[in-house]
């Protein structure tokens, strides 16, 4: 068989099976919370959507091309999920890098049904990239140390200090600090057990998904457009799949679930009071 026949069946298979993969319906799935996080292939962004179910499992919800990390990218993902069954009538907690155009998204889409978490490893990364090489261990365990009191108000309190403290020599590395701050702080708050509480703290588990891709997809030397990456990306996803296992500290997601329905709660009671008054 020549190589040329093996390429053209493999272009016809994993592009067959990547339009039915997304287009399958996701209703039946109980959804408690939402990683998105993207991977570059040459001049393309492609965004992954992983959803955790109320039982600890993982699945890898969709993908879409484009060209950068945008609103609008974000946004068609989003919609495309709502269509094949996403619930948006209720809350659920979105585990993000930290990007505002997802943030932005996030909040179009879900309004107040939505509790965003950034990742607090790369809260830690973008304000260290903006420090001396000799000061970065220092304020990364400052940080660290802050994230790990799990009270919301002194971890706040300690980092806000810190942002004080670096502003005069360091004036970039204390604006990322400020920014976005109260959301790396959002898991905290719902109080949950440790380990399942460091578990949502990042965006872990969906790094491992796009570690998966990339190393399937290491050999490529020529990308010849989105839907090349699509269908390679689609190929790395389900090789992660298999290596599936539970999310770490899966067994206190029933605290979880308590805790979005208590902001469900808290919401439906907002408005039903407008109602009232209007």
């Amino acid at each position: 068989t020549s190589k040329s026949a093996v390429s053209r069946r493999f272009v016809a298979a994993t592009g067959a099976q990547l339009t039915e993969w997304m287009s399958r319906d996701i209703s039946e799935l109980d959804l408690v919370a939402l990683m998105i996080d993207g991977v570059h292939f040459a001049e393309h962004m492609v965004l992954v959507a992983l959803g955790l179910d109320a039982q600890g499992r993982k699945h890898v919800l969709g993908l879409r091309e484009g060209a950068t990390e945008n609103a609008g990218a974000c946004k068609a993902l989003l919609r495309n999920l709502i269509g094949r069954g996403l619930r948006t009538d209720r809350c659920i907690l979105a585990v993000i890098d930290g990007s505002q155009a997802l943030v932005k998204a996030l909040r179009e889409v879900f309004g107040r049904y939505v509790l965003i978490q950034r990742c607090q490893e790369h809260k830690k990364r973008n304000v260290t990239d903006h420090l001396p090489k000799g000061m970065r261990q220092s304020i990364r365990r400052a940080m660290q140390q802050a994230y790990r009191t799990r009270d919301v108000e002194r971890a706040k309190r300690l980092l806000l200090n810190l942002a004080r403290r670096i502003e005069a020599e360091h004036p970039g590395a204390a604006a990322s600090l400020r920014e976005g701050l109260d959301e790396t702080l959002t898991i905290i708050a719902l109080r949950l057990p440790l380990n399942l509480e460091q578990t949502l703290a990042t965006t872990n588990p969906i790094e491992n998904v796009l570690g998966t891709a990339r190393h399937i997809s290491r050999r490529v030397k020529r990308w010849r457009g989105g839907h090349m990456i699509l269908r390679w990306m689609y190929a790395g996803v389900m090789e992660a799949t298999r290596g599936f296992r539970r999310l770490k500290g899966y067994r206190a997601i029933p605290k979880l679930v308590a805790a979005l329905q208590q902001h469900d709660a808290r919401i439906n009671s907002t408005l039903d009071r407008n109602k009232m008054a209007a």
